[in-house]
């Protein structure tokens, strides 16, 4: 694996969406995880799966603004 330049992004989460990201970190404190190396690797599984990342970004957004997406 080629450690690539990483860039810092300020990004607002739900407190519930924060707790579930917590909870990952905490029962995976055997590899040193953080919480930007949780929400990168959630990223880059996204980014790698054969779909139209736009389009599903979208959807996902509209149907989180209509409350049909809950954390």
């Amino acid at each position: 694996m080629v450690d690539l330049p990483k860039v810092k992004v300020g990004v607002a989460l739900d407190r519930e969406i924060q707790g579930k990201i917590d909870a990952i970190v905490k029962s995976s404190e055997y590899l040193g995880v953080s919480r930007s190396e949780v929400v990168e690797a959630i990223l880059a599984a996204f980014f790698k799966s054969p779909l139209n990342h736009t389009e599903k970004a979208r959807g996902l957004v509209i149907r989180r603004r209509r409350g049909l997406l809950q954390p």
